[in-house]
Order: C-alpha cells, then sequence, then structure tokens
C-alpha cells in the first residue's frame, strides 16, 4: 500500500548518455525493499556504493561494493538495501528520451517476454521480505 514508483526523491535517477549508450544510476537509501523493473535486454551493471540482498531464482544472495555484474534478459529484482547503495547500469542505445529508452529496455510483464513465472515465486518473495525486512 505504501508503494512508490518511478524516480522519486529519495531514490533519484541520474541519466548520461554517450555515443551510443545511456548510463542509469539509482541512489538507494538504507532499509528500503525494491523491486525492479522487468528487463529485456543483456546489460552490465556495478554497484559503486553500498550493501544488497537480492532475490534470484536460486534464493537470495548478498552483495557488496565495489561489484559488477551481468543483468540477463528476463530478469526482475527483489532488493533489500543494507547501507546506502549506488548502482550503475549501461545499455546499448542511440535514443536519448527516456520514455522511449523504457520501451526498448524493459518489458510490460513476463508473459510479453514469452517468459513463464514459477507459481513459487510470490511465495519466495513473502519469505525473502519478512526474512530481511520484518514488518515491510
Amino acid at each position: 500500500p505504501n508503494a512508490k514508483f518511478g524516480d522519486q526523491e529519495f531514490c533519484p535517477l541520474k541519466h548520461t548518455f554517450v555515443d551510443g549508450a545511456y548510463v542509469r544510476e539509482i541512489f538507494m537509501p538504507k532499509g528500503l525493499l525494491i523491486v525492479s523493473k522487468l528487463h529485456k535486454i543483456t546489460h552490465p551493471y556495478f554497484i559503486l556504493k553500498g550493501d544488497v540482498s537480492i532475490l534470484t531464482e536460486n534464493g537470495a544472495i548478498r552483495l557488496k561494493a565495489p561489484y559488477s555484474g551481468v543483468t540477463k534478459a528476463g530478469t526482475k529484482r527483489v532488493l533489500y538495501i543494507h547501507e546506502d547503495t549506488t548502482w550503475v547500469t549501461v545499455h546499448v542505445t542511440k535514443e536519448t528520451n527516456i520514455d522511449k529508452i523504457e520501451e526498448e529496455i524493459i518489458a510490460k510483464s513476463y508473459k510479453d517476454m514469452g517468459i513463464e513465472v514459477d507459481e513459487e515465486f510470490e511465495t519466495k518473495i513473502l519469505e525473502f521480505t519478512e526474512e530481511l525486512c520484518p514488518g515491510c
């Protein structure tokens, strides 16, 4: 019921454009539980600062900065922010309009991507939330 969506004052986005790429930086303050958007395209990410737990298809993992990885197409993350965190993603695109970039890189649903969601996924999310953020 207290969910917030998109670019928020307490969780700001920074947009940077370079030839052929879009760099998106988000600051996430300690104590938040965040659900990411569903990614259509594989891309790199970098945790520049912070400490987060992430629910994956294989269970929860904890990552601390500095860290780099690859987000695979079809990924949607549930994160608990243990410490203030700065997370950066890089997307190949010639576009500079944020709304058009989101259309390129973000799916509206798993069904749109031809992915069937595990029926136990919601249970996993609830367990993860309760374990890391009692009362959230």
